[in-house]
């Protein structure tokens, strides 16, 4: 990259001490550090040596939840009927049959689908530790460096949620399917996490896997982990209403009071999902600052529920947004199905602006991922944007100034033209740069998992 870019946007999402709002003829200025330098809208047609970008430019997307390996289930659980455990089963078949070769194959692919979609930074809720039968690789972190190096490949930032997950349920061994997610106990879980190293494009996280995968008396742990860091640390949290039945058995409180009790929550804290809270359940996540990271498209899918994520922000927390088992890789998509979901359930309209919910996949959504410089488009940030066309079949007809609502309200991840990640052009006229065939690298690596 040259040491000053220039883009210019015909039109952009940008900050504004009355809310964000859609700016005319932007001109974007990138320094040698991939940071923006300038923003200037209004600044009249694009200047000579410029780099034109059509459409709308938004901060880029931040993915706060992914199983990258999930992608391999696309469609084929979707024949036949069940429930979140007969998918779970399906699941484990497609972990067992990946390694660290097979796994970069298959997470460079997933990260360049997430790139055209508009993600410039995803979220790896990863556990898939070591061999299939619970035998560790000679680099005891191979799987997890080889999602470090995907994203790489991909051009987009990571940060790597490395997970505990050691118990199939509460007082329970791993099962079969579960050897290679555990590393015995959290003290060394610890030791093995504390060996990842981050990079430029990347960051190293915890995550609890549930309540029912960590015992109690050691969620201290890992907290004590991610707080030593200052790194994030999610969870899922409340996903079936199983896991609080189960929780309220072992221990007599829900899995969020289980949660306060043990240190987890707090303001780096993320909790996934979300889906079935008490009040008391809301109160302590917001009181505690601690960010929900819904996942919509995930949630329907798996006949979750709809979680209480308009009754979550109004109590305080953030909002982030993830594609955890991508079923559809679609930011957009995620960010108003908050909106219709909430419609449905309570038959009335305008829970959340466009502007809220482009900034739980932005701004917030990076935050959570301890990434608190990008998702904005202003001096000083990343510079991680992506441009959405609007004269699509989806997109045209609704007037700049509304550009927000027809980002999240009608656009879809196949109308992102180009996506820059700090001040590089991954992502140009529709195609990967670094990934070109996108579509034939899902392929082969979905295909040698069969």
């Amino acid at each position: 990259m040259p040491s000053v870019v220039t883009y210019w946007a015909e039109h952009a999402w940008l900050p504004h001490p009355n809310g964000p709002a859609v700016q005319p003829e932007v001109r974007i200025t990138v320094g040698p550090d991939g940071r923006i330098a300038e923003v200037a809208p209004g600044s009249g047609p694009c200047p000579a040596g410029a780099v034109r970008l059509a459409g709308l430019a938004l901060p880029g997307q931040a993915n706060a939840h992914s199983h990258a390996f999930h992608r391999a289930l696309r469609s084929t659980v979707q024949v036949g009927s069940g429930t979140f455990w007969t998918w779970r089963d399906t699941m484990y078949r497609a972990a067992a049959a990946l390694n660290p070769d097979r796994y970069l194959a298959l997470a460079t692919a997933v990260y360049a689908e997430m790139a055209l979609a508009g993600t410039t930074a995803v979220g790896e809720f990863h556990y898939l530790h070591h061999g299939p039968d619970g035998t560790p690789y000679a680099n005891p972190n191979a799987m997890g460096e080889a999602l470090i190096e995907a994203a790489d490949r991909a051009g987009i930032r990571i940060t790597l949620l490395d997970t505990c997950y050691l118990s199939s349920g509460f007082g329970a061994e791993p099962n079969r399917h579960q050897l290679r997610f555990s590393d015995g106990d959290a003290d060394a879980w610890a030791e093995r996490a504390a060996a990842l190293r981050g990079a430029e494009h990347a960051r190293i996280g915890a995550a609890v896997h549930s309540v029912r995968a960590v015992p109690a008396g050691q969620l201290g742990t890992v907290a004590h982990w991610a707080e030593a860091r200052r790194a994030p640390l999610h969870v899922h949290l409340s996903e079936q209403t199983a896991e609080n039945d189960a929780c309220l058995a072992a221990h007599g409180v829900t899995p969020t009071r289980l949660l306060a009790d043990h240190g987890v929550l707090g303001p780096r804290t993320s909790a996934v999902h979300a889906t079935h809270l008490t009040d008391e359940d809301v109160r302590l996540l917001a009181g505690s600052g601690t960010t929900v990271c819904m996942c919509p498209t995930t949630e329907r899918d798996l006949a979750d529920g709809i979680g209480p994520a308009r009754q979550l922000a109004s109590a305080g927390c953030p909002i982030s947004l993830g594609s955890d088992s991508h079923a559809v890789v679609d930011p957009f998509e995620e960010a108003r199905a908050l909106e219709l979901d909430e419609r449905l359930r309570t038959r009335t309209r305008g829970h959340w602006t466009a502007n809220e919910l482009l900034r739980a996949g932005t701004a917030d959504g990076h935050a959570s991922l301890g990434w608190p410089e990008a998702g904005r488009l202003e001096a000083g940030a990343l510079a991680d944007f992506c441009v959405l066309a609007l004269d699509t079949v989806r997109t045209v007809g609704a007037p700049p100034r509304l550009g927000a609502e027809t980002a999240v309200f009608a656009a879809s991840a196949a109308d992102v033209r180009h996506l820059v990640v700090g001040g590089r052009h991954v992502v140009k006229d529709g195609v990967h740069q670094l990934v070109p065939e996108t579509g034939r690298a899902l392929a082969a690596a979905i295909g040698a998992l069969r």
